[in-house]
């Protein structure tokens, strides 16, 4: 069985290196670890079956095909002096502390490292997440409301 600790250690690496996905099997467990930012096609046919018993048929069988997966294009072509405001959970992302209330942080805006630049629901408890660096809001990389993962970067800055 692993350990959160382990797991969390393996997300760690993963998000760390050029690896898109891992998976591990361990006394009867099996884990996956996945970046975000990967889609996968996956088409499922089913034979047509016949309405006329045949006492030794075999079960028919599913037909799956998988598609190569494609990555999505970043939207900034050249990201790497930006600093990535990742989300340090699962949750639901949002930009402003309520309905009617104003975002936190917009593109163009200046942060400090204690800026809060969303809340993150998670368990019906709002976590405001701060920018962790003073710089300069360049790309907001999820919609409100959008249910996020642990390590999926929300922000791009530019730091100063």
């Amino acid at each position: 069985m692993f350990k959160l600790s382990e797991i969390k250690e393996l997300i760690k690496l993963v998000d760390q290196t050029t690896v898109h996905e891992l998976e591990i099997e361990n006394e009867g467990m099996r884990l996956s670890i996945r970046k975000p930012g990967r889609t996968e096609v996956v088409n499922v046919q089913t034979p047509h079956l016949s309405h006329t018993y045949l006492p030794q048929a075999q079960p028919a069988a599913l037909a799956v095909a998988t598609a190569s997966a494609q990555e999505v294009k970043p939207a900034v072509a050249d990201n790497s002096h930006l600093h990535r405001i990742v989300s340090p959970m699962v949750g639901t992302f949002y930009r402003s502390p309520s309905p009617d209330a104003s975002s936190f942080v917009n593109i163009g805006d200046k942060v400090s490292d204690k800026t809060v630049v969303c809340i993150l629901e998670a368990m019906k408890l709002m976590n405001p997440l701060e920018a962790e660096v003073k710089g300069e809001i360049v790309e907001i990389l999820v919609e409100n409301g959008q249910l996020v993962e642990f390590g999926q970067p929300l922000f791009l800055v530019k730091p100063e």
